[in-house]
């Protein structure tokens, strides 16, 4: 988004309308955000994700993993998972998240991109074991890529260039009235993580 680091100020919504997005571009040093990075390649229990579409079931390249306060159970795209318990790096990262937030996060779910040729189809947030209008933060790692906002009703659209180290706050009515996905691409080789720190209905 913002060219400028020094230019950006979260306290702006960056939505229009119908919701509360707020940008805080890279929170991490690009040293400290490849340091994160090659942490959690390394540390975290990556699986393929799943799906069950149309009564299909479907595996994807893209893997996942998810990590909360206690064993929650979390059901999207027809699938029941289970979370892990966070790690020593991950409560670290939530508390940085949460200080920059002013929120507080009971999950994290992260997501593993390898290449741009995975990415994310257009969706809400909005499953019933989430805190209805909480907030999500986002925190990327690794390759630059595209984060978008489509307004269900007017169409209307908004796009984000995530760099390492970016956060991004998704809150209020926002899961209403916007989709949002990662769109897929040709021109970047690098892997990208996503984290999504979360508030599960307790």
């Amino acid at each position: 988004m913002p060219l400028f680091q020094n230019l950006i100020d979260p306290s702006v919504n960056q939505l229009p309308y119908d919701g509360d997005v707020h940008y805080w571009g890279r929170i991490f040093s690009q040293g400290d955000a490849l340091q994160h990075y090659v942490l959690l390649l390394e540390q975290i229990a990556w699986k393929n994700d799943e799906a069950i579409i149309f009564g299909k079931h479907i595996v994807t390249k893209r893997k996942i993993a998810w990590y909360a306060d206690q064993p929650y159970q979390y059901a999207y795209s027809n699938i029941h998972r289970t979370a892990l318990l966070w790690t020593p790096h991950l409560l670290a990262l939530k508390e940085i998240v949460e200080a920059k937030t002013q929120q507080t996060y009971n999950s994290c779910l992260l997501n593993l991109y390898h290449t741009g040729a995975e990415g994310m189809a257009w969706h809400s947030d909005d499953e019933r074991e989430l805190k209805a209008q909480g907030s999500i933060a986002s925190l990327s790692l690794g390759a630059v890529r595209k984060f978008a906002f489509k307004h269900k009703k007017t169409k209307e659209r908004l796009v984000f260039e995530l760099e390492a180290g970016d956060l991004i706050e998704m809150k209020g009515e926002t899961q209403s009235h916007w989709l949002h996905n990662i769109p897929t691409t040709t021109k970047i080789q690098c892997p990208r993580i996503n984290l999504t720190f979360r508030q599960m209905n307790k």
